[in-house]
């Protein structure tokens, strides 16, 4: 009960400021207070509340203006295609399988990620005007960021801490579905998939993943129409959907260290990527 008094009592806080809101800067704190929310979820539910937050924004957008204002760059949505660039921060997660594998000494080793790093994400955008409500999005993207693996063993409680640094090139093709503009702020959402390749990875870790990913992703975002330009805050979730878990660890010198690969069955990729995009 105290969980779900909270939850309202957050999504009312985020309601008042699209409520109230009239310019870049009120936007860019709704933007915050959405990831806050998201971060601070519980695994459990976690989609039915992310999708309830995305439907109560979007609903609520519109009541950003009660004037009309003088549009910037009133057809820069009409151009056939345009290009553009962003920057921004990300933080990588995997879902880990562990098997309950027994070493020949008798450990059995159980992995888990409890926490996360910011990464840093820079890329190109290439848009394809479809009509005035969708566009087609190409937006290769560098991913610069690292995990780290917790290995516990389930008798002695020993811990051993693995790091994973990733590069990821992600390559997207996207779908973007766009509101009615409202004087120089129009959200949208997003989604589509993707393929990636690690430019990272090193043989002779701990902890050895496959170059090649690929999954979907989705997210939503604002166009803000400034003066020169479009600058656009965009969140999205990233799924992967391939076993990225490396087997094959014939580079592997010493036995023991077999131990982090045989403990898993499988492994696959979560990206929450928060960009700038400036079109």
């Amino acid at each position: 009960m105290e969980n779900t008094l909270n939850s309202l009592f957050r999504l009312t806080k985020i309601y008042h400021y699209f409520l109230y809101a009239n310019n870049i800067f009120d936007f860019l704190q709704i933007q915050y207070l959405c990831i806050l929310y998201v971060i601070t979820c519980k695994q459990t539910g976690f989609l039915k509340k992310l999708v309830f937050i995305i439907t109560f924004a979007l609903w609520a957008f519109p009541l950003f203006s009660q004037k009309r204002k003088v549009q910037h760059q009133p057809y820069a949505d009409h151009k056939l295609y345009h290009f553009g660039f962003h920057v921004g921060l990300h933080a990588q997660d995997l879902i880990l399988t562990n098997n309950g594998n027994i070493t020949p000494g008798g450990e059995t080793w159980f992995a888990e990620i409890p926490g996360y790093s910011p990464g840093f994400s820079v890329g190109v955008i290439g848009d394809l005007f479809l009509n005035p409500y969708m566009n087609l999005r190409l937006t290769p993207t560098i991913h610069f960021g690292d995990k780290t693996i917790y290995y516990k063993e389930s008798t002695s409680e020993e811990e051993i801490k693995v790091g994973i640094r990733s590069n990821y090139l992600s390559i997207p093709l996207d779908l973007k579905i766009s509101s009615v503009r409202l004087n120089n702020c129009r959200p949208y959402i997003i989604g589509g998939v993707y393929g990636a390749i690690d430019l990272g990875r090193k043989k002779g870790n701990e902890l050895l993943l496959k170059p090649i990913d690929y999954g979907f992703e989705f997210g939503f975002g604002c166009n803000i129409y400034m003066r020169f330009f479009k600058l656009a805050p965009e969140i999205k979730f990233k799924f992967g959907l391939a076993d990225i878990l490396d087997k094959n660890r014939d580079d592997l010198n010493n036995e023991t260290d077999k131990i982090f690969t045989d403990a898993l069955s499988k492994a696959t990729t979560r990206m929450v990527v928060l960009t700038f995009n400036f079109e």
